[in-house]
């Protein structure tokens, strides 16, 4: 076996330990959005609500926990809008609030079903031609872009440093990059495959951190789902305008068994 398919094997393994975790996006069982009146929601412990600022618990006898700690009054949470969530524990079960325009709560339960069954990610297998070098050109001063979502009606902003060029089959293309973790770029993008033989919506490429002279490197065998191929209770963004590219990746993650 090639070093280049090891590297890869190694990466996917992984991946899919990571999708498996017990409260990861695999173990979500609901989707709820919060109102300005506290109220019960179906399985979930306390009262919750929302104003212009913030979500807003009150645990109304049930045992709960946030950062380490019990939660014996009223918790207030005001969080950034498309950015990370925070977790309330109950029990064996975390419930996240994340902003997403309005708040909403969403539940990671160790036993979900989606979880239970997980039984990894299809991919096309691993070709070093479907790694390509591209450029990266950053804009005077990151950008605002607003993106739809999976969810009809809801949008994100996200801030976009710049933009990728690369060439394939001797075509030139360029896509929008947002930032990514530890200092890399990621890039929400649909291709030829998108529907066909992979999740229709979005898949996402990470990518590394740009060289000093911009240079950075296209790995489309590390393309990957978003949560929202694998449940219907994530809230992904859709690609940036202009990010479809006019020909089939057929490299990086199928379409889940979840899907099929």
């Amino acid at each position: 076996m090639s070093t280049f398919t090891q590297q890869w094997q190694d990466w996917k393994a992984q991946r899919e330990t990571d999708l498996a975790e017990p409260h990861g996006w695999l173990a979500l069982v609901s989707l709820d959005w919060l109102t300005d009146s506290p109220r019960e929601y179906p399985g979930i412990p306390g009262r919750w609500w929302q104003d212009a600022d913030a979500a807003y618990v009150d645990p109304a006898g049930a045992s709960l926990a946030h950062e380490g700690e019990p939660i014996t009054g009223v918790r207030r949470f005001e969080l950034v809008n498309s950015g990370a969530g925070t977790r309330v524990l109950a029990g064996d079960v975390e419930i996240e609030v994340a902003r997403r325009s309005g708040y909403l709560i969403r539940v990671h339960d160790p036993k979900a079903e989606v979880l239970r069954e997980f039984r990894g990610v299809p991919a096309y297998e691993p070709s070093p031609s479907w790694v390509l070098p591209g450029r990266f050109e950053p804009f005077g001063s990151p950008r605002p872009t607003t993106v739809g979502a999976v969810v009809e009606g809801l949008s994100h902003v996200y801030t976009a440093p710049g933009v990728v060029h690369f060439s394939h089959d001797g075509v030139s293309h360029t896509l929008t990059a947002f930032n990514g973790k530890d200092g890399g770029l990621s890039i929400l993008f649909t291709d030829g495959t998108s529907g066909v033989t992979t999740y229709a919506a979005n898949r996402s490429l990470p990518v590394g951190a740009p060289a000093a002279d911009g240079s950075v490197e296209l790995d489309f065998n590390r393309a990957v789902n978003l949560p929202c191929a694998f449940t219907d209770f994530a809230t992904c963004p859709l690609p940036p305008a202009g990010n479809h590219l006019p020909f089939a990746v057929e490299a990086g993650e199928k379409t889940p068994y979840e899907r099929g």
